[in-house]
């Protein structure tokens, strides 16, 4: 049994399962990016103020993240097929529900209970565990892939939705996203039906068999991933939620900002293909210490210039220099809990990540709205990006002076 489950890892079937993985996480990743491109459409609707329209992104990604243990948990016990049939369902009914809202308040359940909690949410912390489990010596690439798969929805979805509402308006292309997700999630999540080798093989320890991972307990690991999560997605959110609305302040136009945040997911993308294959090199607490290194100098130059040009330019240096964040986090998750774990434990450490992009964005609205600019909210990430460089060194520290380096490799 265990000779024909190890068959399976880094095999053909897998490669094969991984893009499916990647289709599924750029249809089902419509949901957090949306939100972002209709901000400005809403808030003029709805007479609403930036914080204030900046809620549904906040109430997203906590359903988003609060999701994504609840399929977790689902994924470790019946597979990921089960929630992923789920969430389409749920995507569909979320973006017609949020098409017809008739208050800003609705349209933000909507996002968040729905398209975030019920929908999205099964199409990123789930596929990442799943694509680990599948995967050994390729395990860093492949979950960076899968986690690419929310970038190029990044990619994708805000020039379709900007055509969208250019020509059709808000609401009729939140119902042509809901439809769309429907009828193609269903059939690509039934490719996943087999249980993942990872899973049948047992629950491998970290080499050495230790149920103190880096010197701390398996709870008091993850306590700390999560607040350096927390701390890293506070300074990612501020471009990647305010991007659009901060050109159209300058007097750029969202249509500019909806580009800018297209290139900076693009290049999203090859940060975290190529924080995989660093991650298969030099572990996942060196490639997370490197990834949040230059997001935090990446970022830092959003204080220095904002012509339209410099924009650009900054918007692609960041998605180069942050994309390879988040993957890293599954990628630590992996080399230092069991298999049968993974799922939950990944989820948890990502829900964290995910609260720091929610209460970064609202965070950076309010800011924007107390100082009248958004000087004081690029600064506020920088030192929320120190924060996260800090624990993850310390991490690392730790690693090396228990003799792992920060490179822990498992047994199956």
């Amino acid at each position: 049994m265990n000779g024909n489950a190890d068959a399976l890892i880094d095999s053909r079937t897998a490669w094969i399962r991984l893009a499916a993985i990647v289709a599924l996480a750029t249809i089902g990743g419509a949901g957090m990016w949306s939100v972002v491109v209709a901000l400005p459409h809403v808030q003029a609707e709805f007479g609403a103020t930036r914080a204030e329209a900046s809620l549904p992104y906040t109430l997203t990604m906590l359903g988003f993240g609060a999701g994504g243990i609840l399929m977790g948990r689902l994924a470790d016990r019946f597979g990921v097929m089960v929630p992923l049939l789920g969430a389409a369902v749920a995507l569909a009914a979320g973006y017609v529900a949020a098409g017809l809202a008739p208050s800003l308040l609705v349209y933000a359940l909507a996002q968040g209970l729905l398209i975030g909690m019920l929908g999205a949410a099964a199409a990123f912390g789930p596929l990442m565990a799943d694509a680990s489990l599948w995967f050994r010596r390729r395990r860093g690439i492949a979950v960076a892939l899968a986690a690419s798969g929310n970038y190029l929805a990044g990619a994708v979805w805000p020039p379709v939705l900007t055509w969208l509402i250019a020509d059709h308006g808000w609401r009729m292309a939140h119902v042509v996203v809901g439809v769309t997700c429907l009828v193609t999630m269903l059939p690509l999540a039934l490719l996943l039906r087999a249980r993942p080798p990872g899973m049948r093989t047992g629950s491998a320890l970290p080499q050495g068999g230790s149920d103190n991972p880096l010197g701390l307990s398996r709870n008091g690991l993850t306590a700390v991933l999560c607040v350096a999560g927390v701390a890293c997605c506070v300074a990612m959110a501020m471009p990647q939620v305010h991007i659009v609305a901060y050109c159209g302040d300058l007097g750029y136009g969202v249509a500019r900002g909806a580009e800018m945040l297209s290139l900076m997911l693009a290049c999203g993308i090859v940060s975290r293909v190529a924080s995989g294959f660093i991650a298969d090199r030099i572990g996942g607490l060196r490639t997370l210490l490197l990834g949040s290194v230059a997001q935090g100098a990446s970022l830092a130059l959003f204080l220095f210039f904002d012509g339209l040009a410099s924009l650009y330019v900054l918007s692609a240096l960041f998605g180069l220099m942050q994309g390879g964040i988040v993957p890293s986090y599954a990628v630590i998750v992996r080399e230092h809990f069991p298999a049968s774990e993974v799922g939950t434990r990944v989820g948890i450490v990502l829900f964290a990540t995910l609260f720091g992009m929610a209460f970064g964005g609202w965070l950076s609205g309010l800011v924007f709205d107390l100082t009248g600019s958004y000087f004081a909210a690029f600064l506020n990430g920088v030192a929320w990006n120190a924060a996260n460089v800090i624990i993850v060194a310390t991490l690392l520290i730790r690693a090396k002076g228990l003799g792992l380096g920060g490179h822990t490799r498992l047994r199956a």
